[in-house]
């Protein structure tokens, strides 16, 4: 049985609110790059690591290496992550989640002016932005979850909700709604984007740095009681 996480004291970075904040800006980027930037996953590495395999064994070189370079820089946005938090974690001024948000804020409103010939380029940069967000945002209210992809919350949402029609516990039902609801702003952000992309074009990526800097905001909190949404 799990325990309610009511009344406990939660960092600002693990509410409910900055999670959809962020799964709104995470379908937003995904639903950009693919939109306008080439069909590129900026989020789904999985979907690059399949459309890269298939392109390859065509012998489709230039096509494959256009999937490669997104997952290098995923991986390489994890490390870059890792490396702040290490150096930051105890920073009195900043939290090093801000940071990194600061980070992907610069980041992507540089992308806002790469001009599609550069597509690649976008592309790596958003994926880069990507992971430090997978990296640093992975719980809500206690419950491990990823604010750029769906595939783990939805195990982890329809687990609970198996859990709860077993036992009848709300605590389960609670944490399934909140997985769930993740799932929801996330798709609603990739709605979102794929329309504003094709309404204003490659600055439509402004939207997500908008989202990303309430984040920050969000973050001056440093703690607040938890209650579900």
């Amino acid at each position: 049985m799990i325990h309610s996480c009511e009344h406990e004291v939660k960092q600002a970075s693990e509410t409910f609110r900055l999670c959809a904040v962020l799964s709104l800006s995470g379908g937003f980027q995904d639903a950009y790059t693919y939109v306008l930037r080439g069909g590129v996953f900026a989020n789904a590495q999985t979907g690059n690591v399949v459309l890269m395999s298939q392109h390859l064994m065509l012998r489709e070189w230039s096509a494959g290496i256009r999937y490669l370079f997104p997952l290098l820089s995923f991986a390489l946005g994890i490390v870059v992550a890792e490396q702040i938090e290490h150096k930051y974690k105890n920073a009195a001024r900043i939290h090093w989640r801000q940071i990194i948000l600061l980070v992907e804020i610069i980041a992507l409103a540089g992308v806002a002016f790469i001009p599609a010939p550069l597509d690649i380029l976008a592309n790596i940069i958003v994926s880069f932005t990507c992971a430090m967000q997978v990296q640093t945002f992975r719980k809500v209210h206690g419950y491990g979850y990823a604010s750029t992809m769906c595939i783990g919350n939805l195990r982890a949402g329809t687990e609970s909700m198996s859990a709860y029609f077993r036992s009848k516990d709300k605590n389960y039902l609670q944490k399934a709604c909140h997985y769930y609801g993740i799932i929801l702003f996330f798709a609603f952000g990739a709605g979102i984007g794929g329309i504003l992309s094709t309404v204003l074009g490659i600055k439509a990526i402004l939207i997500s740095c908008l989202l990303l800097l309430i984040g920050f905001l969000m973050m001056g909190e440093k703690e607040i009681h938890h209650h579900s949404f």
